[in-house]
């Protein structure tokens, strides 16, 4: 069976949902450990009650954060008419309700998503990208983010982002604890006590580095995810694939970037190396976006037929 834009999307929402739930077990696992050393159960509960907090408050209010980190202005209707209503045709073929416009003043061509739901979502281009690139280009940016806005990724990458502050949270202060020498009380065998506590050391150093991992790797996927969906919403996947050409030639870095949003946009807002096919694996899986020819490759390769 030919691979194609439907089955590429299929493979990446079941990849992502896996990783998500890899997250969770991560979570449940340092809360489990740390419960088991300190004799309190306490400690598990607490860790999915705080977790499931952190991300609701972090999903309700991601929105108003990232547009005044970023410092965007919402779109005028009578200024730029004509690129309003490329977004709401777009919007009307996907089926989803308008969401607010708004605008960066960047010479970095990029484009993002957010808001915690369809009916309060955000799409944010660049004055650099309305000046780089032609309407079927613009298109296929535009629904790039509108599919990130159809496919819930602003709950995914909230959840993950939060996720990763949280294991590192907990994972620091299980390392700073002072409370080594009564870990386990005193119906506890020495030997199954130290036991723990070695896995509860490895546990809390490992645990960032792979959550983090798991975030990148979820963010990868969701773009890829997101090219797919956006092509069959324009039915011409060479409009993004142009698109994401002249927008990767760009190699300075967006103003406001900061690791904190990077993921949400449509490129690398540091203005990484377009020849990152010549990039070690281990700075790829470090990197909160695929591969530039990696993206242009699978819509080429994957057009629907």
């Amino acid at each position: 069976m030919p691979t194609t834009l439907y089955t590429e999307q299929s493979k990446n929402i079941r990849k992502t949902w896996i990783l998500m739930s890899l997250f969770f077990g991560i979570v449940i696992a340092i809360g489990w450990v740390f419960a088991q050393i300190y004799a309190n159960p306490g400690i598990l509960y607490f860790a999915v009650f705080f977790s499931i907090v952190m991300n609701v408050a972090s999903y309700w209010f991601s929105d108003k954060i990232v547009l005044a980190l970023h410092r965007a202005k919402i779109v005028d209707f009578k200024e730029n008419s004509e690129l309003y209503r490329v977004l709401e045709n777009l919007t009307i073929t996907a089926g989803l309700p308008m969401p607010k416009f708004y605008i960066m003043e960047d010479p970095s061509p990029n484009a993002f998503a957010t808001g915690r739901d369809p009916k309060h979502a955000v799409v944010v281009v660049t004055t650099g990208l309305l000046g780089t690139l032609d309407r079927s280009e613009l298109e296929g940016v535009l629904a790039h983010e509108l599919s990130h806005i159809g496919n819930r990724d602003m709950l995914v990458s909230t959840v993950a982002v939060v996720l990763v502050g949280f294991i590192a949270i907990l994972s620091d202060m299980f390392l700073r604890s002072s409370r080594f020498a009564r870990i386990g009380g005193n119906n506890r065998d020495g030997r199954a006590g130290g036991i723990l506590i070695i896995l509860g050391i490895l546990l809390a150093i490992l645990a960032p580095i792979i959550a983090s991992l798991i975030q990148l790797a979820i963010s990868r996927r969701r773009e890829f995810l997101a090219d797919a969906s956006g092509a069959l919403l324009t039915r011409y996947p060479d409009g993004l694939a142009s698109a994401l050409n002249k927008i990767s030639a760009y190699s300075q870095p967006l103003r406001t970037a900061t690791n904190a949003t990077a993921h949400l946009f449509l490129h690398n807002p540091f203005g990484a190396d377009r020849n990152q096919d010549k990039t070690p694996w281990l700075v790829k899986i470090f990197s909160t976006h695929p591969p530039i020819e990696e993206r242009i490759k699978a819509l080429k390769d994957r057009a629907i037929r």
